[in-house]
């Protein structure tokens, strides 16, 4: 792989729906497939595996972590496959870093994998240990960080974390690619960290994430645009 011209294509909040996979351009050409959570509907590891296979048929290089709506079995299934970045740290090319933080704070929909504030934390600490001393890093943090256009509900409440936020604020990863909030499909900057969520899958939304000429860039785009 020639790093100068590698690409990522990034999504998140499947919910099971993949539909629309085989129409995101050039994802079997990709890098690899980033994924920030929500594979199921309340599922287990059998129902992601039913939903990742057909990721992994089209390109088999797969960084993955559970959403909220992920059973923590899957953490572990994840694992077994060498796929998972939740509280992890992964080398993803010369000088590039990978980070995740899956899971979410407590919602009211009561969701099978919520978690108090302190404990996304303490994830975001540990993945970051592991790849602190790659110059470049992506985040990938299923709950959007506090403050930004990623975590506004229609109401204009932000829900966002603050762990995310504080933690972007100390560490300014390059860029941030988050998710949950699938009516906050945006592009943002948090310092310079690019904050991205492209909604629900279902929707059409993706991320393209470029390293050209020592520089990561990433950008939101829609198929069919």
């Amino acid at each position: 792989m020639n790093e100068k011209e590698a690409f990522w294509i990034g999504f998140g909040d499947i919910h099971e729906d993949i539909s629309l996979l085989s129409e995101i351009p050039d994802l079997a050409d990709a890098d690899g497939v980033i994924i920030s959570g929500d594979i199921t509907n309340r599922g287990g590891a059998k129902r992601a595996d039913q939903i990742l296979q057909s990721v992994y048929r089209i390109n088999p290089n797969i960084y993955a972590q559970i959403g909220n709506m992920d059973r923590a079995e899957v953490t572990d299934y994840l694992e077994e496959k060498g796929w998972n970045i939740h509280a992890r740290g992964k080398l993803l090319a010369d000088n590039i870093g990978i980070m995740g933080v899956g899971y979410s704070t407590p919602t009211p929909f009561r969701t099978p994998s919520e978690v108090p504030d302190a404990m996304l934390e303490q994830w975001l600490n540990k993945g970051y240990e592991q790849i602190k001393h790659l110059p470049k890093l992506i985040l990938v943090a299923h709950d959007p960080p506090f403050g930004s256009k990623a975590a506004v509900l229609p109401s204009g409440e932000n829900v966002g974390n603050k762990s995310v936020l504080e933690f972007i604020r100390r560490v300014q990863p390059d860029i941030c690619l988050t998710g949950h909030i699938h009516e906050a499909a945006s592009e943002d900057f948090i310092g310079k960290t690019k904050v991205i969520n492209p909604g629900m899958l279902c929707m059409g939304g993706y991320v393209l994430i470029r390293f050209k000429n020592e520089r990561l860039e990433a950008k939101l785009m829609y198929i069919g645009n």
